[in-house]
């Protein structure tokens, strides 16, 4: 009997999710472990599994026993007196290892249907990951919008004392002004974002969907790749759920042999006879008992050729839906490292650019200085910052939602 705990090997999956969070580990495992505890989805899959194991009782039984009562109407009249009644009892049994077929064909389901349950967990902590990535970004560009709102309250001040001394138009501060305005809308937008994205994550794990999740409150990717061992993707469950499906067949069609073979009968008559009146002989009213043996043959068997037919066809289905399966996993996996790697690369250049626009900033800070500065730039730049800001910010949960993905399907 398989066990629906987390095993080593689960264990070993959930520490490849978490090893990129340094000292905010703990959390996301916590996290992940509540979900694997409490997420109904995973429930069903893991009660589904127990039924399938169940079922190895219900086929472990024989045929009913069928007993017979009669009652002689008109009494026939033999040697030893009038037949009155008849009681009958037979039993049949199935050939000689037919239910032991069943059991292991039954079993192989299981086995199958607990895969079920590996993969739901996989996908599971794939998604609390994912979701738990997303609510850090959508946090991380809310803190990063503020900085730029406080920034453009700065430059307002600015504008406003440049407008006072004859070097600033009235134009240049409403420019300002619109810019935080469209700031403060993409904020609140981004905070609605965020409830919408922490009732996904609550209700992954089970739980009220206003618990104030609390994620990460700073990620880098790190400065070196991790390996990718892309030899395991062979024991993805994915793919072994499809090995024990063909080893199912193969068990349907060891039983359907066996429900093929004769089936033999054993049965006893019990018939009472009245005693003839006024006359004395030996066995006067003995009653008759018969035992009783019938065989069961199947000699229109088209039945059992075609399921032999059928599962056949059912495996090679299976191998194909395996084969199908593969190429996907492989194209998943392969998007999921280019994607990767395209996000360090976009990381990389976004940091180049944001320290470019900072140094451009400085520039006109100190251009302020000698007395002289263009609002326009000033807007422009700060545009780009915060471009270069959000671009960074979606490079880092870019890399490890795709680090996610890796992991789902290598580890």
């Amino acid at each position: 009997m398989k066990h629906i705990k987390l095993n080593i090997k689960e264990g070993v999956f959930l520490c490849a999710f978490l090893f990129v969070l340094n000292g905010n580990a703990q959390q996301l495992g916590t996290l992940i472990d509540e979900a694997l505890t409490n997420n109904p989805e995973l429930q069903k899959f893991e009660l589904q599994y127990g039924i399938a194991s169940e079922k190895v009782n219900e086929v472990n039984t024989l045929p009913n026993t069928e007993f017979g009562v009669g009652y002689f109407v008109s009494e026939p009249e033999t040697r030893t007196g009038a037949q009155r009644f008849k009681v009958s009892a037979k039993q049949m049994l199935p050939w000689f290892g037919t239910i032991t077929s069943r059991e292991n064909y039954v079993s192989s389901l299981a086995d199958a249907k607990y895969e079920d349950i590996v993969i739901a967990k996989r996908k599971l902590m794939a998604s609390v990951s994912q979701s738990y990535y997303n609510l850090y970004a959508n946090k991380a560009k809310q803190e990063v919008l503020t900085e730029n709102i406080k920034l453009l309250e700065t430059y307002e001040t600015l504008a406003l004392t440049s407008v006072e001394v004859g070097k600033a138009s009235a134009v240049d501060v409403l420019r300002l002004q619109m810019r935080q305005n469209e700031m403060q809308q993409l904020k609140e937008v981004l905070g609605q974002h965020y409830l919408t994205e922490q009732t996904t994550f609550n209700k992954l794990l089970n739980r009220e969907k206003d618990i104030v999740v609390t994620s990460v409150d700073d990620l880098m990717i790190p400065l070196e790749e991790t390996e990718i061992n892309t030899k395991n993707l062979a024991l993805h469950p994915e793919l072994i759920k499809y090995e024990k499906l063909y080893q199912s067949v193969e068990q349907s069609e060891v039983l359907n042999q066996k429900e093929n073979s004769p089936m033999i009968g054993f049965g006893l008559d019990y018939i009472n006879v009245e005693r003839r009146p006024n006359m004395i002989f030996s066995d006067n009213g003995k009653d008759i008992i018969m035992p009783m043996v019938s065989v069961s043959i199947p000699i229109f068997n088209n039945k059992y050729k075609s399921q032999t037919k059928q599962n056949e066809l059912q495996k090679q289905e299976v191998v194909a839906q395996k084969q199908e399966r593969l190429n996907t996993l492989e194209t998943l996996l392969d998007k999921a490292i280019n994607e990767r790697v395209s996000a360090r690369i976009s990381y990389v250049t976004q940091s180049k650019n944001l320290k470019q626009a900072q140094d451009a900033e400085n520039i006109l800070i100190r251009s302020y200085e000698t007395g002289t500065i263009d609002f326009n730039d000033v807007l422009d730049i700060q545009e780009l910052q915060l471009k270069f800001q959000m671009n960074q910010i979606e490079s880092v949960k870019t890399y490890y939602v795709q680090t996610a993905i890796i992991n789902y399907i290598t580890n």
